[in-house]
């Protein structure tokens, strides 16, 4: 599953979670890796959350514009749970593995929310990731997001950037290209 998250800052321990995506992966009849479907919400901020305005500039999120369509933290990451844990059980798996560029970061925040709201069945694996961003220095020569993307020959938008549903969607063509590529060097 490929994930991104939008935050209030760097702190996953403190800070908001502001928005949240994932995408479904699935093999096609070829063996390729191919986008399925993407999962995402709008975060309202825990009590207390951390609201760095320079992240907030960034992402240019308004956590507390009137007509943002966000939901409690717990069931956004409710419903995500449950979407991956289906997909987990319907793929024979026990854990779900989370893709992401910068993929620590990610994981850091989905892990720290889930603890926050005493989510005992995080279907994502505590600590192992795929990093795109390794992925791509390693076979492209790119690291950053946009610059990966654009290397690997697919177009960057960037007025879309730093949306949670976006970023996890480019992530995913990014990660697919990627493994689909390199799948004959390791006999796939």
């Amino acid at each position: 599953m490929v994930v991104d998250v939008e935050t209030g800052g760097f702190n996953p321990a403190t800070d908001a979670l502001l928005e949240i995506a994932a995408v479904l992966l699935h093999l096609d009849t070829d063996g390729d890796i191919k986008l399925a479907r993407t999962i995402s919400y709008h975060v309202k901020p825990f009590p207390g959350a951390g609201l760095d305005p320079a992240s907030l500039e960034v992402t240019g999120i308004d956590p507390f514009h009137p007509l943002r369509p966000a939901i409690d933290e717990d069931d956004a990451l409710q419903s995500i749970f449950k979407e991956v844990r289906a997909e987990v059980k319907e793929q024979s798996c026990t854990r779900a593995i989370l893709v992401g560029h910068n993929a620590f970061f990610d994981l850091q925040f989905l892990n720290a929310a889930a603890k926050r709201n005493k989510i005992k069945r995080n279907p994502f694996h505590p600590f192992s990731s795929f990093d795109t961003a390794t992925l791509a220095g390693v076979a492209l020569g790119q690291t950053v997001l946009e610059r990966a993307v654009t290397a690997a020959g697919f177009s960057w938008d960037e007025s879309k950037a730093h949306s949670a549903a976006y970023d996890a969607e480019v992530t995913a063509k990014l990660f697919c290209e990627l493994v689909n590529r390199f799948r004959g060097v390791y006999g796939g």
